[in-house]
């Protein structure tokens, strides 16, 4: 097996054959996460992202692995200064970035003009991350649950309907992250995935579920499952059911998406 999964066999599986991809060669290790406390949540997923890559591929020197995170707060994905982001040597990364994942407000799919918004911004903004030779994705959020004064058993619908026609304007991969959640919540109701006091962020194994859909989603991961538990914080059995409910979604979003 290759060290890492080739971009265009990224592409071709997973979204099509219209998104820009990278060098067959080149090896990824500089990816850019964009979006609000979604990400920022439970130490940062792009931390359990990295830590994941690391431990599938040790013999790649860590200080090589530059995954950063941008996030706002409560943030639209249009408030986010993405030129400045992208400029290398900007935000510590001397080089360009390979892939940028970008993430909207859990708000932005929920009324037409928000929605409109939302993919007018995707498009320009993928438009941009090509420019520096780099692969854009989308990371579709979840949806609510109780007790947030919102839930709507119809919004995880609304909400992939969003991202995938987003990912189709823009020519960029959605990584089916609200998906995986949904999946689970059918599989194992009371398995939470919400932090309990607001219904809408996400809490650790959310977190961790978010990041092993991302993780597959990146890389090409046909071997056994990880061990990354988040140091223990997650028992082994959290952390496998997991990695299998990611794995699945994955799986199934890219037979959709064929």
């Amino acid at each position: 097996m290759q060290m890492f999964k080739i971009l265009m066999l990224l592409v071709v599986v997973m979204m099509g054959p219209w998104t820009a991809a990278i060098a067959a060669a080149s090896p990824l290790t500089r990816v850019l996460f964009v979006g609000n406390s979604y990400l920022y949540y439970n130490d940062s997923l792009h931390n359990h992202v990295e830590r994941m890559a690391q431990e599938r591929y040790p013999d790649t020197p860590g200080r090589l692995f530059q995954f950063k995170s941008a996030t706002i707060g409560g943030a639209r994905l249009k408030h986010h200064n993405l030129d400045w982001l992208l400029a290398p040597g900007q935000i510590g990364v001397d080089l360009p970035f390979q892939v940028v994942i970008m993430q909207g407000g859990s708000f932005e799919p929920l009324t037409d003009r928000a929605r409109k918004g939302f993919i007018d911004t995707t498009v320009a903004y993928a438009q941009k991350v090509r420019q520096i030779g780099a692969v854009p994705m989308l990371y579709m959020t979840h949806a609510y649950v109780a007790p947030h004064d919102a839930v709507d058993e119809k919004m995880i619908g609304v909400v992939s309907k969003t991202y995938i026609e987003a990912g189709q304007a823009a020519q960029a991969q959605v990584i089916p992250v609200g998906l995986a959640y949904e999946r689970s919540y059918k599989e194992r109701p009371d398995f939470s995935l919400h932090a309990d006091f607001d219904g809408t962020h996400p809490n650790l194994r959310g977190t961790y579920l978010g990041a092993c859909v991302v993780f597959l989603s990146l890389f090409d991961d046909d071997e056994s499952n990880l061990t990354y538990d988040y140091y223990g914080r997650l028992s082994q059995d959290e952390a496998l059911y997991l990695q299998r409910v990611a794995r699945q979604t994955v799986d199934a979003f890219a037979d959709m998406s064929e």
